[in-house]
C-alpha cells in the first residue's frame, strides 16, 4: 500500500522541511506509527478534516508554554533580579540567539523547543518547528485534495483551512526573520533545497494569496455548516472567514510598515498601496461585523476580562460574553490536554508580588513605569498633553478606565476577603494594628521602600500587572484554587484589534484620519473611537485628529493601551522602526512617598516626590530588527543568508 510519511520532515529549524540539515536530525526518523495510507486519509470528510485538525496542534500557547512563560519582549515589561532565563531578560540583553534551544538549555520558551510534537503536551509546543511542520503538512492536504470524495461544502472548509494555515505559519516566521523561502510545495527529500530567500513582501504577497484563498472558501460560522452540525457548539476554535480576513489584512499591513518597506524598497515610509490592500482586507471583514452578520463584536466593558481569563464559570473558554452571544477573540489556540489549572501552577502567580501572602512562583512579570504612562486619562488625553489634567500629587486620578483594570497602583486593596485575621502575619508586618492599616499588606504598599517593593520578591517598578488576574488571586483569598475554575487563555487576535490595524492601514494609505476604505462604514478615527468608547475613554481630540502625524501618535498609544500585555508591542516597536530609539529602549520604575492613603478610594491617593527612575536601558543597533537564523540552517547553501549583523 503506498503511503505518505508525514513525520520525516518535522522542522526544528527555519530551512529543515528539506532533508540532510544536522539541526534536524532528532526529526527525520519516521515514527513507527506515522504511515498513512492515501486512500485513507484523504478519501472523506471525516478522515481528511481528522488528517487537517492536527495543524490546529501546531499552534503553541505562548501564554503557558512552561511552568512561567515569558511573551512581552517590548518596552512594556520587566521581570523581577535574578530572573535571567526568560526571554525578555535575554532581548533586554541584546541576545536574540535566547530565542533558540541550542543557546538555551532552559529550552527558549514557547518560541523553539528541542521536543517539538503536535500530538504531545503543552510543552512539546513550540512556534517555529509547529511553522514548518505545518507548512509540509498543509501542502501534503492539498496536494492530495483529488482524492478527496464529498460535498463541495466539506471540501471548501478543508482547503479554505489548508490554505489558511499555509499562509499564517509562513506570516508568523516571517515578522520575526523576514523574507524566506515560500514553501508551497512538497518538497522531495532526495532532492538539495535551492528554494530562494525572497523579499519581505516578495513572501507577504504569496501569504496574501493563500489568506485571500482561505476567506474565499471558509464561513462565518461552522454552526451554520452542514458539515459543522456535526461538532454543534464546539466550532468556536475553528478557523472562519473573518479570522482569514483578518490575517490577510495583517499580512499586507506589515508588508506596507516601515521596517518590512524599508528592507524590501529601501523606503522607510509606509507602502500605501500595501497599507490600501490591507485597510481593504480589514474593511471586509468589519462591514460583515458592523451589520451584525457575524457572532464577533466587542464584549461590553463589564465583561472585558472575558477576553483573557474565566474565574468561576467552571473553565469555560475566555474569549466570549457570559451567556455566549458576542465572541470577541478571533483567533485562539486549542487548550493543550484539555487543563485549565495548568494557568494556576506557574502563570496565574507570576502577577503577584510579595511572596508569602500572595504565592508568588519566584518570577513576576512587571509593568514598566515607562509603559504605564500611555494610560492617558479618561478625557481622551495623554498624560503629557497640558489639558489633560494630570496631577503627580495625585496620579492615579482620573486615568483611562483600562489603567484600572489592568494595572495595581500604592494603595489600593489586593486581598478581597474582609475576614481576614488582622493579626495573621502574612497580612499585618511586625504586629502592626489599626493605627495606619495602609501599611497593611492587605493595600498594596508600592511607595518607594514599601513593602511591596522588592527588586527580587516585589515591584521593581512601582507597579503591578492585573490584566490576566482576578483580585482573588492569592494564596489567603485561593482564587486561583480548584474550585474557582481559574483560567487564562490569551488570544492571537481579537476585534479590538482589528479595529485599530484598519485605522493605522486606511489613515497611512490616505493620509488623513477621516479615510475610509473598502467596504468598511467607518472612518479610521471612527475605528479608534469606537474602541475607546467601549472603555468609556473620550475621542482622540480634534487637535490630534487634524493631522496624519497626531492621529498616529494617538493611535499608537491606544494600541500600547488597549493590547497591552498581549504580546503585541514587541512586533509593533519593530515593524514601527522604533525598538532602538529613546524612549522605546528604556524601562523605568516610579519613584513616590505617600503623603494620604485614601482605603475607599484608592484613586485619591496623594503623593510627592513622583519622579521616574531608569532602571534598564537596551542598547540596540539596526540589527535587532530580526532574529538571527540558525546557524545550521543558513549553512545549507551560500545563497541562505543569515540576517544582517548576526
Amino acid at each position: 500500500m503506498k503511503t505518505i510519511k508525514q513525520y520525516i520532515f518535522i522542522a526544528c529549524g527555519v530551512l529543515a522541511l528539506a532533508g540532510g540539515t544536522t539541526s534536524c536530525t532528532d526529526y527525520l526518523d519516521k515514527a513507527p506509527d506515522s504511515d498513512v495510507s492515501s486512500t485513507d486519509a484523504f478519501k472523506d470528510f471525516q478522515n481528511f478534516q481528522g488528517f487537517t485538525e492536527e495543524l490546529y496542534n501546531c499552534i503553541p500557547e505562548f501564554d503557558k508554554g512552561y511552568w512561567t512563560n515569558s511573551w512581552n519582549w517590548g518596552e512594556d515589561e520587566i521581570q523581577n533580579v535574578g530572573i535571567n532565563y526568560h526571554m525578555v531578560y535575554k532581548i533586554d540583553q541584546g541576545d536574540f540567539w535566547g530565542w533558540q534551544s541550542e543557546y538555551d538549555g532552559w529550552q527558549s520558551g514557547w518560541m523553539d523547543r528541542r521536543g517539538f510534537n503536535p500530538g504531545g503536551d503543552r510543552f512539546a509546543h513550540s512556534l517555529v518547528p509547529g511553522c514548518w511542520y505545518g507548512i509540509r503538512k498543509a501542502n501534503i492536504g492539498l496536494e492530495n485534495i483529488d482524492k478527496f470524495v464529498g460535498t463541495e461544502e466539506e471540501k471548501n472548509l478543508i482547503l479554505g483551512q489548508l490554505y489558511f494555515f499555509r499562509g499564517w505559519f509562513h506570516f508568523q516566521l516571517m515578522q520575526y526573520f523576514g523574507g524566506l523561502p515560500y514553501i508551497d510545495k512538497v518538497l522531495p527529500a532526495d532532492q538539495p533545497l535551492r528554494e530562494p530567500r525572497l523579499s519581505y513582501q516578495e513572501c507577504a504577497e504569496k501569504a496574501a494569496e493563500d489568506l485571500r484563498k482561505a476567506a474565499d472558501l471558509l464561513p462565518v460560522d461552522w454552526d451554520n455548516t452542514t458539515a459543522g452540525k456535526a461538532t454543534l457548539g464546539n466550532n468556536q476554535l475553528r478557523i472562519t472567514k473573518i479570522a482569514a480576513l483578518g490575517y490577510l489584512g495583517k499580512d499586507l499591513l506589515w508588508a506596507g510598515s516601515p521596517l518590512m518597506n524599508k528592507v524590501s524598497t529601501g523606503d522607510t515610509g509606509y507602502n500605501k498601496d500595501f497599507c490600501k490592500r490591507a485597510a481593504e482586507a480589514f474593511g471586509e471583514l468589519l462591514a460583515l461585523v458592523e451589520s451584525g452578520h457575524t457572532q464577533f463584536g466587542l464584549l461590553p466593558w463589564k465583561e472585558y476580562h472575558n477576553n483573557f481569563y474565566s474565574i468561576d464559570n467552571n473553565g469555560k473558554m475566555p474569549g466570549q460574553s457570559s451567556d455566549g452571544s458576542i465572541t470577541e477573540a478571533i483567533f485562539r489556540g486549542p487548550l493543550y490536554n484539555g487543563d485549565w489549572n495548568v494557568t494556576n501552577w506557574g502563570l496565574s502567580k507570576q502577577f503577584c508580588a510579595v511572596n508569602s501572602a500572595l504565592d508568588n512562583t519566584g518570577v513576576l512579570s512587571l509593568p514598566t513605569a515607562n509603559y504605564v504612562n500611555y494610560y492617558g486619562m479618561a478625557n481622551g488625553l495623554p498624560l503629557n498633553d497640558p489639558q489633560s489634567g494630570f496631577d503627580k500629587t495625585h496620579p492615579w486620578k482620573g486615568r483611562d478606565p483600562r489603567f484600572y483594570n489592568d494595572i495595581r497602583f500604592d494603595g489600593e486593596k489586593i486581598f478581597t476577603s474582609d475576614d481576614i485575621k488582622k493579626t495573621d502575619a502574612t497580612i499585618y508586618k511586625n504586629g502592626e494594628t489599626e493605627k495606619d492599616p495602609s501599611l497593611s499588606l492587605r493595600y498594596a504598599n508600592l511607595q518607594t521602600d514599601g513593602t511591596y517593593r522588592n527588586t527580587a520578591t516585589g515591584s521593581r517598578t512601582g507597579y503591578l500587572l492585573y490584566k490576566f488576574i482576578d483580585n482573588s488571586c492569592n494564596k489567603l483569598d485561593d482564587g486561583y484554587g480548584w474550585a474557582h475554575h481559574f483560567l487564562i487563555h490569551l488570544p492571537w487576535m481579537r476585534l479590538s484589534d482589528v479595529y485599530l490595524m484598519y485605522a493605522e492601514a486606511a489613515a497611512e494609505a490616505e493620509g488623513t484620519a477621516q479615510a475610509k476604505v473598502g467596504q468598511c462604514p467607518l472612518t479610521a478615527l471612527e475605528a479608534v473611537n469606537k474602541v475607546r468608547a467601549r472603555a468609556g475613554v473620550a475621542p482622540v481630540a480634534e487637535k490630534y485628529s487634524a493631522t496624519l502625524d497626531g492621529f498616529m501618535s494617538e493611535l499608537r498609544r491606544e494600541r500600547a493601551v488597549e493590547l497591552a500585555y498581549e504580546g503585541h508591542r514587541f512586533n509593533d516597536l519593530r515593524r514601527w522602526l522604533l525598538l532602538d530609539k529613546y524612549p522605546y529602549n528604556i524601562k523605568t520604575s516610579q519613584e513616590f512617598k505617600r503623603v494620604k492613603c485614601d482605603l475607599k478610594n484608592p484613586q485619591n491617593n496623594e503623593v510627592s516626590g513622583f519622579t521616574e527612575k531608569t532602571i534598564l536601558t537596551r542598547n540596540f543597533t539596526e540589527k535587532h530588527y530580526w532574529f538571527p537564523l540558525k546557524k545550521s540552517d543558513v549553512s545549507i547553501y551560500a545563497d541562505f543568508k543569515q540576517n544582517p549583523g548576526w
